[in-house]
């Protein structure tokens, strides 16, 4: 059974990153753990980290509740971007 943590980590509304850990952990499984293999898969993360921290923040600033928008949220704000 997973911990309360663990549970969050791959909750969609709490982590919008879900996609790129499992990527960057399948990368890694796949090459053996190197790590110079999977350089790409951790800048995806990292850079997905670093949008939606930003975009917490923001929400943080203005007030708005939840500070995390939803998955479905996170969707049509990226759907709207391209």
């Amino acid at each position: 059974r997973m911990s309360r943590h663990a549970q969050q980590l791959r909750d969609h509304d709490i982590n919008p990153c879900v996609a790129e850990t499992d990527a960057s952990r399948k990368c890694m499984d796949d090459n053996n753990y190197n790590k110079d293999m999977c350089t790409d898969y951790f800048l995806k993360y990292k850079n997905c980290r670093k949008f939606w921290h930003n975009i917490m923040m923001q929400r943080k600033r203005n007030g708005v509740k939840p500070e995390m928008p939803s998955a479905e949220e996170r969707k049509k704000m990226l759907e709207s971007m391209e």
